[in-house]
């Protein structure tokens, strides 16, 4: 019985794959990152701020490297450009007016050695999406607004673990 139970377990988790998530193919030398300025190529004012933040977060709490405030500081660059931000609505009120959206940004991201200027992993369509309730007027621009902060952390989170993934 025992080994009827524990032959398909080992045969699972035998297989010789597994899912690393601490950069073992970045360079052990590159310990200093710079998270470089994030252009904002779209109309909605701040954004950028709000995912350079939120990648500076990642980087500092993944506990593999260390941010540093200056470029000639740093071994390795981060970069990003948020290419596009969309909103559309998901579902309607009776009155035809939305009761729920999603907002939709794509970025170019790059990680690059500072002095090679070798790529260590780029990606130049990343996206990401957050949902939110728009059941009024009056709190729409709010829920938004942390629809927006949501997104920018859920979408460095992901980046920075598909990254140091190697995906």
């Amino acid at each position: 019985m025992l080994i009827a139970f524990l032959l398909p377990v080992l045969l699972i988790s035998g297989c010789g794959y597994h899912f690393s998530s601490g950069g073992e193919y970045i360079n052990k030398d590159i310990r200093n990152v710079f998270i470089d300025n994030f252009p904002n190529r779209t109309s909605e004012p701040y954004i950028e701020n709000n995912f350079r933040n939120a990648f500076i977060d990642e980087f500092t709490t993944g506990g593999r490297f260390r941010v540093v405030n200056a470029r000639e500081k740093a071994d390795a660059v981060f970069r990003g450009s948020i290419e596009s931000l969309t909103t559309a609505p998901l579902s309607y009120q009776k009155s035809n007016i939305a009761a729920e959206e999603r907002i939709t940004v794509t970025m170019e991201l790059a990680f690059e050695e500072q002095d090679t200027k070798k790529i260590i992993w780029t990606n130049k369509n990343f996206s990401g999406y957050q949902d939110y309730a728009t059941p009024n007027l009056n709190t729409k621009e709010a829920n938004r607004k942390n629809a927006l902060i949501k997104l920018s952390y859920d979408t460095a989170e992901r980046a920075y673990r598909l990254m140091m993934s190697g995906f």
